[in-house]
Order: C-alpha cells, then structure tokens, then sequence
C-alpha cells in the first residue's frame, strides 16, 4: 500500500507558533507530496493571514471552526483529510529537515498503525524551555515513557508527534473529549482493536513549549489528576512508575520529619538523587544554569503530578466519583 500523509494540527491563538512549523515545513527534505490540515479550534487570534502566506508554497488547507478542544479538532482535521495516514503534531513544534523521511523509511520496513516520536530542545529555545525539555524527556525524571530504543514495540505515542493510520482511525473513532490524556487514552482503545504501534527514535520534533513555571505546574497538575481516571478505563495499563512522583513526594515529607528527628540519611539519599540528576543535566544541557532550573522543574513535576495523582486516586478509585462530575475542567462537551 503507497502511503499517503496528511499532517493534522490543531492551533488556538497562536499564529506566530503555525509561522515558525510551517516555515520548518518548507526545508523538509522529502520528495513525495503531502499535506497540512490545519484546524482553527475557535481562536480569536486567528492564523489564517500566515497560513495563506504558505498557500504557493504548501499543500494547505485551512478550517475554522467553534472551540471544542484539540481531540475532537484533530478528529475534524482527520476526516477532512485526503491521504491515508495522518501525522499529528502540535502547533508549537517545529520539524527538523529529516522528518518525514525517516517516518517513511520506518513505516515502509516496519508497517504499523500508530508509531509515535521523542521530543527535542531546539538551540533556540529558552533555558526555561530546555530545563523543562530536560525533566519532560530524561529517564532519570520519566522513566523514559517518552521514548527510548527498547520502546521500538507497543509505545504508547503523545499526540505532540503521533501518526496512526486511517484504518485506525475508522476503527476507533478518533480522540475523546478528556485532555489532557486524550492521547494515551486512545493509544489504549488502537491496541484493544487489534492494530500495534511503534517508537520511531529518530522522527523527533522541536517541542518549543512556551510556557512559564506557572503553565507548567498547571499542565503536570492535569497529568496526575487524568491518570486515575484512564487507568479506571483501561485497567491494563497500570505501571507501577505512575506512582513514582507521588512516592517521592511522601519520600521527601518523610526526609524532612526524619532530619527533625536526627535522622539525616533520608534527606543524604535524596540529596545524592539529586545531585545525579543535576550532574546529568549539565552533562545534557552543556549549561550550568539550565541545570539548576531543572531541579526547580524537578520539584514542579514532581510535587505538581504526585499531589494530583493521589487526590484524583482517592477520588476516583477510593470514593467512587463520577470522572467528569470530580474534574470537569478535565472534559469539553
């Protein structure tokens, strides 16, 4: 079967971030035609100017419509799209020239349904941005659920750089209206009808993430209060690293109560952790100073994610609350 791409993206008022990905489209370096489906989620600042500014340049097309939340616009940009296998991306990434190369490469020797890529810090970006990246992508933080080498089976893709055929598409009907966590969630419905997915390790994006300490903590608080709830609708996936962040949070009150006490050994554990995590950071980011903002990340993930973790799996799991009656800023209509 000859694939045929459709890249789908979803923007809400960021026309500067469309510029700067479809800009990076332009310098792709692939042979064969494709195209952008681009979705207007209800924005006030709209990007139709800068993507009519790409139409001579890009196969485009464009749609506008009310806002319902990036799962169902991807959904709306899959079923307006032309080719058979579809490439979702975030709206604040930028693509580096081998791309869809190696997309095509990997699908034409390893077929799957569903593969999914790593994220990267682009030279450009803010230390911010890097020590967010850092904490975000290391195994040392994630455990590498992001992606690594023996993940190249059964991955379980992020919709900032996902692809899934249309024959699953079809067949799942799509993302769900919960978001975050829209996409494991129908990573886990991909599997259940029969189709595998994959890690592509060398189809990575730019993930610029233009966000503060504030959206940060807010978007990890969301991931620990939507993991309870997925993992109420599909059992199989739990793992016990879900509870890590909150582990370390408990680990670290324990630390402090201990040294109150005389007990330093607890805190030294932590402190050499720590101390890894920092040296791997410099060792990444080649910079001091972005390594010191990772352990600020490190606790903003840590403690953001742990607490919410464990206040939606009391919720959920312990009192038997409704998902969308608990946390209804979890769900568009």
């Amino acid at each position: 079967m000859k694939l045929s791409y459709s890249f789908i993206i979803p923007v809400y008022n960021r026309p500067d971030e469309i510029d700067e990905l479809l800009q990076s489209f332009t310098e792709l370096a692939f042979l064969e035609s494709y195209e952008i489906v681009i979705v207007e989620d209800g924005s006030s600042l709209k990007a139709d100017k800068v993507v009519q500014s790409y139409n001579e340049k890009l196969d485009i097309s464009y749609y506008d419509k009310p806002n319902s939340g990036p799962g169902d616009s991807r959904n709306f940009g899959m079923q307006h799209a032309k080719g058979n296998y579809f490439i979702i991306l975030d709206s604040d990434c930028i693509l580096p020239k081998h791309y869809l190369s190696e997309v095509d490469t990997f699908l034409q020797q390893n077929y799957v349904d569903c593969f999914g890529g790593p994220d990267a810090a682009h030279d450009s970006f803010t230390d911010l941005q890097k020590a967010i990246n850092y904490v975000m992508t290391s195994f040392l933080t994630t455990g590498g659920i992001r992606g690594r080498k023996h993940s190249l089976h059964k991955f379980e893709p992020r919709s900032f750089n996902m692809g899934l055929s249309k024959d699953a598409f079809l067949k799942t009907q799509g993302f769900g209206k919960i978001h975050p966590g829209e996409d494991p969630d129908l990573t886990q419905r991909i599997w259940k009808s029969g189709f595998q997915s994959a890690f592509i390790e060398k189809a990575f994006v730019y993930h610029k993430r233009r966000i503060s300490w504030k959206k940060f903590h807010q978007q990890v608080r969301k991931f620990g209060l939507v993991r309870p709830i997925l993992l109420t609708w599909h059992p199989t996936s739990r793992k016990i690293s879900f509870w890590f962040p909150t582990l370390f949070v408990a680990y670290h009150l324990l630390s402090l109560i201990s040294l109150f006490f005389g007990y330093w050994q607890f805190i030294a554990l932590l402190a050499i952790y720590l101390l890894i995590v920092f040296l791997d950071a410099i060792r990444s980011t080649k910079s001091l100073r972005i390594a010191v903002a990772v352990l600020f990340a490190v606790y903003i993930q840590f403690f953001g994610y742990g607490v919410a973790f464990f206040k939606s799996t009391v919720a959920i799991r312990l009192c038997g609350l409704q998902p969308q009656k608990a946390y209804p800023e979890l769900f568009f209509k």
